[in-house]
């Protein structure tokens, strides 16, 4: 990709960024990111192929490198690389990024912007790895082998469906304007509890 790409793909990110901040995403249409960021009306959809390719790539470019390190790390500790992995590690470090993203109001925006993408869909687009379930599918079934496959997938879809819903629900200008988040404390050990249950008979 050429720097002239590069560049044109950063101002439409930053261009969505600001709109979404101002308006909330389901109010800004794809022309007027384009508007926003000095270009033609194609621009997006040259650059993305569509405006859910723009959110992906925004969600990416934010939030990826607050989880990367820590799944990076669980996943080789996972393979015996390391110290021992356990489930409420990789829990843990699922929820403090999404705790710390809930304290700003860019974060709130991003987490909403994450829930309301990845539960209209199921999934998000051209996204790494580390936005769709397999890595996490792994690990676990690696931790809880006496779990079915499915089974330690449907927990897994379960588990992040209701982070999604808790910490994506919300983009309310201060924390104090919309209903409480739970402890995060709570919140690990509760989703810890549930995907290390015993197999049901």
């Amino acid at each position: 990709m050429t720097e002239d790409a590069l560049s044109t793909r950063a101002r439409l990110l930053a261009a969505a960024e600001r709109l979404f901040l101002d308006r909330g995403f389901e109010q800004v249409s794809v022309r007027a990111i384009n508007a926003e960021a000095g270009l033609n009306p194609g621009a997006v959809h040259y650059h993305f192929g569509s405006r859910e390719g723009l959110i992906a790539a925004l969600l990416e470019q934010e939030l990826a490198p607050l989880w990367a390190d820590r799944l990076d790390d669980l996943s080789r500790r996972s393979q015996g690389e390391g110290q021992p992995f356990e489930v409420r590690d990789l829990v843990a470090a699922i929820v403090e990024p999404f705790e710390e993203l809930s304290r700003g109001e860019k974060g709130r925006m991003l987490c909403h912007l994450l829930a309301r993408s990845a539960l209209r869909s199921g999934r998000l687009v051209n996204v790494s790895a580390w936005f769709g379930t397999t890595p996490f599918e792994v690990m676990l079934g690696r931790a809880l082998p006496r779990l079915p496959v499915r089974e330690v997938g449907d927990r897994w879809r379960l588990a992040f469906t209701l982070l999604l819903e808790v910490y994506g629900r919300s983009v309310a200008p201060a924390p104090a304007a919309a209903a409480p988040l739970p402890e995060t404390a709570t919140v690990i050990a509760f989703i810890t509890a549930g995907l290390t249950a015993p197999p049901h008979p």
